[in-house]
């Protein structure tokens, strides 16, 4: 087995041991996406069947949204400003495309609250705001699910259109102080007189593919060890058999000198 501290057998252990650990470790990060997964899984499903509290009691004007909040359950009165409805665009559903209608809700403080009124097909590209059925005037009652704000230059509001919400982005453009997140709702009273598509709630509370990718990864760091140690083994087999040739080689010539001595 001295071949296995030669150079060219050295670098290729160090590689197998480099590419073993690596599989080993994304292995463990797939199961650690798994438990952070099922944690966020439960946390959502708990919230969704918490019963509907005051606003106050889970955002705050001009702040961040805790994102352990997410879909709890709020209550909020005011009055729709249909004015200053933002398109959130490219929401495809089934396969249709069309958009999110977003419109401040100001509550009795002059406060508001960004709600999430539903979706509405459209063959809009982009390129033009699509027509929009107006909010009701008067004092409105929604509960609805809290969300947080999205992030990125996504969130940037030109036109009162965007491509995420984001209650920080929208308080530069509207004239209005923001409860933090926003609002997706599930119940308007009085009932609206044009009644979106209704919020879609989050149904995949699967463990997702990471417990399956954790056991191939660690299938990979097994199969690096045991081609590993069968290329070792066949290569002492090839050596250990040529090594018996030239005895045998050896002993036959020995043989052949002795019988041919006089």
């Amino acid at each position: 087995m001295k071949f296995l501290f030669t150079r060219r057998w050295v670098l290729f252990a160090i590689t197998v041991a480099l590419l073993a650990w690596l599989a080993i470790f994304l292995g463990q990060w797939q199961f650690h996406r798994l438990q952070e997964r099922r944690a966020a899984n439960g946390l959502m499903s708990g919230n969704i069947a918490e019963p509907p509290v005051a606003i106050d009691s889970i955002l705050r004007v001009g702040t961040t949204t805790n994102p352990d909040d997410e879909w709890r359950s709020v209550i909020v009165h005011g009055i729709w400003d249909d004015s200053h409805t933002i398109v959130l665009k490219y929401q495809v559903r089934e396969g249709v495309a069309g958009v999110d209608v977003v419109t401040p809700l100001v509550t009795g403080s002059g406060a508001a609250v960004l709600v999430d009124r539903g979706w509405l097909a459209t063959r809009n590209a982009g390129s033009a705001r699509p027509g929009l059925p107006a909010a009701d005037s008067g004092e409105v009652t929604v509960i609805g699910w809290v969300r947080t704000s999205g992030t990125g230059r996504a969130t940037d509001v030109f036109d009162l259109e965007t491509r995420a919400v984001s209650s920080a982005a929208a308080a530069k453009v509207l004239p209005y102080d923001f409860y933090g997140g926003f609002i997706a709702i599930d119940t308007e009273n009085p009932l609206p007189s044009h009644r979106l598509s209704a919020t879609v709630l989050p149904d995949d509370t699967s463990d997702g593919p990471h417990f399956f990718y954790g056991l191939q990864w660690w299938f990979f760091a097994v199969l690096a060890v045991f081609g590993f140690c069968y290329l070792a083994y066949d290569e002492w087999r090839m050596a250990k058999g040529k090594i018996t040739a030239i005895d045998t080689a050896t002993g036959n010539k020995a043989l052949a000198s002795t019988s041919s001595s006089p």
